[in-house]
């Protein structure tokens, strides 16, 4: 009795701290990922017939948004190639030779 009484006492001292947590996180790569997995589901057909509607909505949605994303890094990565000189100098192009044709064999 004297220790659940000891128990108590500590427990009402010293307040129970929740652990912090960090939020969930989803990455571009999780949605892939999820496309993938509503595809497998259709092509073995997990869905039923009045369900295929909301499951094909989702995947549209889905579908546009990362191609969303990846136009955005796409252009994002062409821009730092712009301002890094990794751009191709259209006046160096002028100056550039033509192959020289490979006679033909017969």
């Amino acid at each position: 009795m004297a220790e659940e009484q000891a128990q108590q006492t500590a427990t009402k001292e010293a307040p129970a701290q929740a652990p912090a947590t960090e939020a969930p996180q989803l990455s571009i790569a999780d949605l892939q990922a999820l496309m993938n997995i509503i595809d497998v589901a259709s092509s073995r057909g997990a869905f039923r017939a009045n369900e295929l509607s909301n499951v094909g909505g989702i995947a549209d949605k889905l579908t546009k948004f990362l191609q969303h994303v990846a136009d955005q890094q796409k252009a994002q990565q062409e821009e730092k190639a712009k301002a890094e000189g990794g751009a191709i100098d259209e006046g160096k192009i002028g100056d550039a030779q033509p192959a020289q044709a490979a006679p033909e064999q017969k």
